[in-house]
């Protein structure tokens, strides 16, 4: 470790000498300070957090994402080119430790001046909270300053019951020919609106099995957050909610009235507590009174929110996940840096990042089966002599993104929620360890075997 530690102390040197570090810690507290006082929030305990939380952890990310990439690809493609790497290379220092250093020096930059910036925010979360009213502060220490475990209805087997719908209708045209595929996707949108469609004068359930918390949640107040989406908008833009919350036929069922609740964003009302059966399972049903269709989506539809500790660990642990993500980024960085010069590695993780940022695009592409999209008129998806090479292609990225996608703690943060220490070692594992440490070996194999002085000489 003593060769490694060598190497991180001469990144971070090379990091103050070109005054990243400086040029960095200014942008990330003007992000940090001037941002949240140049944007105005509503006044309320929830907007002022999403407000302070949302922007300033993404501003900080991004910037501390784009330094990390910039750094990888500078601090090992221009040592190589500038010859110093050659005189390191020739001392008794392996070149996986030199790799290994570089990669531990810029992480332990980032954690620092994610540190930094993190203890900033939170004193200027806890400065502003002071300026909103007693009301809001309370709630704001109470729902929003807090880290709030979540609870969902178990999952409905889509594809199990999309696979018994096709083989009842395949069972009934027998005689006809039928395309399995458009008629498998069409039964799935139809199994996801039967369980997602609430029409008018109709009712939707949830039972959510609390299990073990039960004990732990007795006398303690829960939370509902709800989205839901609107086939057509009224006139006044909100909708009615009526929640009746308990083990129905029970004298403790409570009905919950909300007469103004607007589509398409989250909305969190108090429930009361201990509502739930002897089995430990909270009943919880909606009425739609309204003239349209209501839509509950199955990944966020309805959520029970319990407390669960406190904020400043929850801030850590979130901060913790982007650290993950800024280690992955220093990997691909120096990945590049070890094969091609500084511009074409700086080119190169760009590409690779925006590509990642394309999952949705990708995702859209595999599941049509070509690149050429859907003809508007017709419905049917136009081929391309391409797709045989870029949709296994594609389906390959995907796999590797599923990887590192849903590690995004800022939402949490803003909204209350817990981050668990099993989604930080879940990040840690996936994104550092796998994505990451495949980087790594591709670097340090091909930078073992790099000839450093014919590099030099291209350059």
């Amino acid at each position: 470790m003593q060769q490694v530690l060598a190497i991180v102390r001469l990144t971070w040197k090379a990091a103050f000498r070109f005054r990243l570090f400086w040029v960095l810690a200014a942008m990330l507290g003007g992000a940090v300070v001037l941002l949240p006082l140049l944007i105005q929030d509503d006044g309320t305990a929830r907007g002022f957090t999403q407000i302070l939380l949302t922007y300033t952890l993404g501003v900080i990310a991004t910037l501390l994402g784009l330094a990390t990439l910039w750094l990888a690809c500078g601090t090992l493609a221009r040592d190589i080119e500038d010859c110093q790497m050659q005189m390191v290379a020739v001392k008794p220092v392996g070149r996986w430790q030199i790799w290994l250093g570089k990669w531990l020096g810029i992480v332990a930059l980032d954690a620092l001046l994610l540190a930094l910036s993190g203890a900033c925010v939170a004193g200027l979360l806890q400065w502003r909270a002071q300026r909103l009213p007693e009301a809001q502060q309370r709630i704001l220490r109470n729902e929003v300053l807090v880290s709030r475990g979540t609870l969902k209805e178990a999952p409905p087997d889509i594809e199990g019951d999309v696979e018994r719908v096709l083989q009842e209708r395949l069972r009934q045209r027998e005689d006809t020919p039928l395309d399995v595929k458009t008629v498998r996707k069409e039964i799935r949108e139809q199994v996801k609106a039967a369980n997602q469609v609430v029409p008018p004068n109709n009712r939707r359930w949830w039972e959510i099995d609390l299990g073990l918390r039960a004990a732990s949640l007795r006398d303690q107040p829960l939370h509902l957050r709800i989205k839901f989406h609107v086939a057509q908008t009224n006139n006044t833009g909100s909708y009615l909610g009526i929640w009746d919350v308990g083990p129905a036929d029970s004298p403790q069922r409570q009905r919950l009235v909300q007469d103004s609740l607007a589509a398409s964003t989250f909305h969190e009302f108090e429930i009361p507590p201990n509502l739930w059966d002897d089995k430990g399972v909270l009943r919880i049903e909606f009425q739609n009174r309204n003239e349209v269709a209501v839509l509950f989506p199955l990944e966020d539809g309805l959520e029970v929110l319990y407390r669960d500790g406190g904020f400043a660990v929850n801030f850590a642990r979130g901060l913790a996940i982007i650290l993950c993500w800024l280690g992955m980024l220093a990997a691909l960085g120096l990945g590049a840096a070890s094969v091609v010069s500084f511009p074409v590695a700086a080119f190169v993780s760009g590409a690779v990042l925006l590509v990642g940022l394309s999952s949705g695009t990708l995702a859209g592409a595999v599941e049509e089966g070509t690149i050429g999209g859907v003809n508007e008129e017709t419905g049917v998806a136009e081929g391309s002599s391409l797709d045989v090479v870029l949709i296994p292609f594609f389906k390959g990225v995907l796999r590797v993104l599923s990887l590192v996608e849903g590690f995004s703690p800022v939402d949490a943060l803003s909204t209350g929620r817990s981050v668990p220490w099993t989604q930080v070692g879940l990040a840690f594992l996936q994104v550092v360890v796998i994505v990451g440490g495949a980087l790594a070996a591709l670097g340090i194999f091909f930078f073992s075997r790099r000839e450093l002085a014919a590099a030099q000489g291209h350059s």
